[in-house]
């Protein structure tokens, strides 16, 4: 049975109120990692263990081969039981990463590249199993809107892992204590997703491995793996320069700031689960006006949060980075370009989310650009910045705007991309978002100028995230944005279990 055009907008409404939830979560478990990770374990290792996380985190992205948005689309086509679908996409996975671990595991230098570390972190590659597996599961129970799991398994147990068993081996071997709390994580999130996998799917009797069948799957996987790799490079790209260019200090204040700034990325992977599935069922139905609205009023959604965090966290940054520790508040400038890239990344992470069904050597191609511009730019930055000996925390700062100007040509090409294949203006930006920034900036303004540095986070940041919130909600927000906000919705029921 199809859905109705409300019943898509009201099922991806309880999605993103669902991660909405957990990116409150994930806030709570994060800072206080990032808090302990600054004070306890020290800047230098902080940042070596950030070089090291790129690595892995690359890896493990290759392994999943785009199939956290993939697996809908072939859940949708594939005649066979669901579950057999599942158990290939599980098994090929499995495959790709227990070899990459391994081969990482014995030429662990590409993790390392100052040449320091020690037996623990050597353990790292562990993660990327974990990790690569976790994926898929999550991605197979979105198909069903179970975005709760998600929720569990990244925003609750995943961070909450990792800052307990970081403070627990501060006591008993602090020398493992980042590498091994990230694995525990890891493995950890995995084991709270497997479960409700097995509960909704069963166990896939009757199916076998076939090496034809999974050798297809990965072929028709590689564009979108593309995809899904370079828009995940452009997260790291800047880390990776840092690391070539800059000391471990330098990267360890960067990679500070983009756990800060990444929170409101977490809002933009908040739909990423149920608009798969949705878009995927429009395209099958040949309703392309569908998409267009849906893309434009989850980008709308995300926008409009993400300004206002991007707004309470920036301008009181050298309150929120002194948190780490003092020597972080270098990085100020850094997290101010960062989180202005988040919002200007959201209508970009929406185009893509239908163009990887529609338009995916198009959308590589685009995607590709963005990452040779943000290279060329953050490289040029960091040059200038040593040419006129200013220090790291501009190098920082330059990488971080050399991103946050290569994702805003993102979201320029990959919107208009959309648009022109549906038919239909893909724009979700609106102008009652600048009345609603104008007050929070004054707020801002007034709370670090007039109030001591604990103030300006206990009052000043709430301050800015209320003002904001009440102009857009009066100026900006009409009925059907309301709907995001309201839990009792006609067709929200239908849309949850609905599945065509």
């Amino acid at each position: 049975m199809s859905q109705t055009p409300d019943q898509d907008i009201a099922a991806l409404a309880k999605g993103g109120r669902t991660n909405f939830l957990g990116f409150v979560l994930r806030l709570g478990g994060t800072a206080p990692f990032l808090f302990i990770a600054g004070r306890f374990y020290g800047v230098e290792a902080l940042g070596r263990y950030a070089s090291a996380l790129v690595i892995v985190e690359l890896i493990a992205q290759l392994c999943v081969l785009g199939q956290r948005r993939g697996l809908a689309q072939r859940l949708s086509e594939d005649p066979r039981e669901e579950v057999h679908v599942i158990a290939d996409a599980l098994m090929l996975t499995l495959l790709l990463s227990l070899g990459a671990a391994v081969l990482l595991y014995l030429f662990p230098a590409p993790m390392f590249p100052s040449g320091e570390y020690n037996a623990w972190d050597r353990l790292l590659p562990l993660a990327i199993v974990a990790n690569a597996l976790t994926d898929i599961a999550l991605a197979a129970l979105a198909y069903r809107y179970n975005v709760g799991a998600t929720v569990r398994a990244r925003s609750l147990v995943e961070p909450w892992v990792q800052t307990l068993a970081a403070i627990a081996f501060l006591f008993v071997l602090p020398a493992a204590g980042l590498a091994l709390s990230f694995i525990l994580a890891k493995i950890a999130a995995l084991a709270v997703s497997l479960w409700p996998l097995l509960r909704t799917f069963g166990v896939p009797t009757g199916w076998s491995p076939h090496p034809l069948r999974l050798g297809k799957l990965a072929l028709l996987s590689a564009p979108l793996a593309g995809a899904d790799l370079v828009e995940w490079g452009t997260r790291k790209l800047d880390i990776a320069l840092l690391g070539f260019f800059t000391s471990p200090v330098a990267v360890g204040v960067y990679y500070a700031a983009q756990q800060v700034a990444s929170l409101p990325q977490k809002l933009k992977t908040s739909f990423e689960p149920i608009l798969g599935p949705v878009i995927t069922r429009n395209l099958r139905d040949g309703n392309h006006a569908a998409i267009a609205a849906q893309v434009n009023q989850v980008g709308f959604w995300i926008i409009a949060a993400q300004a206002g965090i991007a707004l309470a966290l920036a301008i009181p940054g050298e309150a929120v980075m002194g948190l780490v520790g003092p020597q972080f508040v270098g990085g100020t400038g850094a997290l101010t370009f960062l989180l202005l890239a988040e919002v200007v990344a959201a209508t970009a992470v929406v185009s893509e989310a239908a163009l990887v069904y529609i338009a995916r050597l198009k959308n590589l191609w685009l995607s590709l650009a963005t990452i040779a511009l943000q290279a060329g730019l953050t490289v040029g930055g960091i040059l200038l910045v040593r040419h006129y000996a200013l220090g790291d925390k501009y190098a920082a700062a330059a990488a971080a705007g050399a991103l946050m100007l290569a994702l805003g040509f993102a979201s320029l090409g990959k919107g208009w991309l959309l648009g022109r294949l549906l038919n239909a203006p893909v724009n979700p930006f609106r102008w009652p978002l600048v009345w609603a920034l104008a007050p929070a900036v004054l707020a801002g303004w007034a709370a670090t100028r007039f109030l001591p540095e604990w103030a300006e986070l206990a009052l000043g940041l709430p301050a800015i995230l209320f003002t904001y919130g009440y102009v857009i909600w009066h100026k900006g927000f009409g009925p059907e944005d309301r709907v995001l906000f309201r839990k009792n919705v006609g067709g929200a029921e239908a849309a949850e279990e609905g599945k065509s």
